[in-house]
């Protein structure tokens, strides 16, 4: 289990500094660069919006459904209204137009699908609730393959 000063990342094994290389100009870039890159841009506008407690957890092996999923919390329900929305806005900024979000008219708990990350934003009472973190850990059973 890896983490780092402002978020925390459960994947069982440490990062090595090779992952935070810039892409050289020119470079092709893989699915797992594609991924990497929009997870920074996620990590980053949860971090400008104040957004708590962020943990990263990595879905390799656990589900096809993306390679990462990104947990934080919100104050609020305003908070977390105000967070989604930026998260949401950094992400289109980005070229990522092809998300979905449910949960946005409530605001205790948003879920924005950005295809190869999944991002929950949580009111804390919630988020202790349905405890992510623990169903998705490192240790949680693997994906059953039919």
């Amino acid at each position: 289990m890896t983490f780092s000063k402002r978020n925390k990342t459960l994947s069982g094994q440490s990062k090595s500094h090779q992952d935070d290389a810039p892409t050289p100009k020119g470079a092709k870039t893989t699915p797992k660069s594609t991924s990497k890159k929009l997870q920074d841009i996620v990590v980053e506008a949860l971090e400008d919006s104040k957004a708590e407690d962020i943990v990263r957890l990595e879905l390799d092996g656990k589900s096809a459904i993306a390679d990462e999923m990104i947990v934080a919390t919100g104050r609020s329900n305003v908070h977390v209204s105000s967070i989604t929305d930026k998260l949401i806005e950094k992400l289109k900024e980005n070229g990522h137009r092809d998300l979905r979000v449910e949960g946005q008219q409530q605001c205790d708990w948003v879920l924005v699908d950005a295809g190869d990350v999944i991002i929950h934003i949580f009111r804390p009472e919630v988020r202790i609730f349905y405890n992510l973190e623990k169903l998705w850990s490192p240790d949680a059973p693997n994906e059953q393959q039919a």
